[in-house]
């Protein structure tokens, strides 16, 4: 069961308990690359690298040294349209976790000669990045394919635009968009709800939100753009992405098309895909397909790496499972097959008190609220055939934008 608590300055918290002696706690904020323009971009990311790097009340070893010295591990991700940072623990320990989050997100000061230290790391994870064609081509592909809109923009930034972050900017970009009112506190951990709900009145209850924010409907979906492009990077396979948009967040045919990804190329070694163009023809080592839906936009992807000689055909199978998929409707044996595959890999990844802490933090920022495991399961188990069909209708050839290096 799920517990909720709202403070008057908006932050919102998601509870569960556990018998757990391990407390999984994170803040989600709804800062992405997606909130930043121009020379901004790169500024979430960087700030989530930084943030750790000093406040007005601790310096960068202190606040490493906060979690890590009681045994515990603190970290931090960027999305598009999040920013996530979380800590594991000993339950005993929550309260400094608490404590953290809100100093770093609130007080953090990011010291001249640290910045320039964290421009060269992130520097090189750019360089890193680039390295590896089957990361990158992602990026690439959306640049195309939401062109002229944020979401085009990769979550690392430009050097140029790293380079010349200064304290002030990240100051500014920090206090406008990290307020109360865009996070949630996500907490999996044995530890008395109203005891936590205090700790959370504690730490955060003195930061304040503005009395006006810009709203998400203010914000304009993007217009994508079609295209069929190679790109020469001397790569020893054919690295294939193709593409094309799906389900926003609040679509109804979400469920369906969550299912009917996992059945196309999810992690199970019997999907569609691997089974068509790894297991019989050897074409590829690595095949998979993934569904990423935004909150007014969604993207449907395949990606392969092949054998330079077998790219074409390949992509042709890939077509060919789409097509049977969007014309064949499944029989009633493999919709249940397909559905309890798919609640038992939701049963065990939220069997991860670390994957439950983020997974319901994210759902509570989004839909202001939580469907258990059980909850899930009946909305998967309620699809039928013809659900499948209509989300597959959107997987038409025709709709479909290709990307491949060779």
């Amino acid at each position: 069961m799920y517990l909720y608590h709202t403070l008057p300055n908006g932050l919102r918290l998601v509870f569960r308990r556990t018998g757990s002696p391990v407390a999984y706690s994170g803040v989600y904020i709804n800062v992405g690359s997606r909130h930043e323009c121009g020379s901004e971009e790169g500024v979430a990311h960087f700030i989530e690298h930084s943030i750790f790097k000093g406040t007005s009340h601790r310096r960068a070893y202190h606040i490493l040294n906060r979690i890590d010295g009681v045994g515990g591990e603190l970290n931090a991700f960027t999305t598009k349209e999040e920013t996530c940072i979380y800590a594991s623990s000993l339950v005993e320990h929550l309260p400094r976790c608490i404590e953290l989050f809100s100093d770093v997100l609130f007080n953090s000061q990011f010291p001249l000669h640290e910045i320039e230290n964290e421009k060269d790391v992130v520097i090189e994870e750019i360089n890193s990045y680039r390295d590896q064609p089957a990361d990158l081509i992602y990026d690439e592909f959306e640049e195309l394919f939401f062109a002229g809109h944020p979401l085009a923009h990769n979550i690392l930034g430009s050097k140029k635009n790293v380079k010349a972050f200064t304290p002030q900017f990240l100051r500014d970009f920090l206090a406008r968009n990290y307020t109360p009112d865009r996070m949630v506190l996500t907490v999996v951990a044995n530890i008395d709800f109203a005891k936590l709900v205090r700790l959370a009145e504690r730490y955060f209850a003195s930061y304040m939100s503005p009395s006006l924010k810009p709203k998400q409907s203010e914000r304009q979906p993007p217009v994508t753009t079609s295209f069929d492009k190679t790109i020469n990077r001397r790569t020893h396979q054919v690295h294939l992405l193709l593409g094309c948009s799906a389900p926003h967040l609040f679509d109804d045919r979400k469920v369906a098309f969550s299912l009917l990804n996992n059945i196309i190329g999810g992690p199970a070694m019997n999907s569609r895909l691997n089974v068509a163009v790894r297991e019989k023809y050897g074409f590829c080592y690595t095949i998979e397909s993934q569904y990423v839906p935004f909150t007014d936009t969604g993207l449907f992807y395949v990606y392969a790496g092949v054998d330079n000689g077998a790219a074409e055909r390949a992509r042709d199978l890939v077509f060919r499972e789409l097509h049977r998929l969007a014309s064949v409707p499944l029989s009633a044996s493999q919709l249940r097959a397909a559905q309890r595959q798919y609640i038992g890999q939701m049963a065990i990844n939220n069997d991860s008190s670390l994957n439950e802490m983020q997974s319901i933090g994210k759902a509570y920022l989004n839909y202001d609220r939580v469907d258990t495991v059980d909850e899930m399961a009946r909305d998967i188990l309620a699809l039928t055939p013809d659900d499948l069909l209509s989300a597959a209708s959107l997987l038409s050839p025709d709709n479909f934008s290709l990307l491949s290096y060779r």
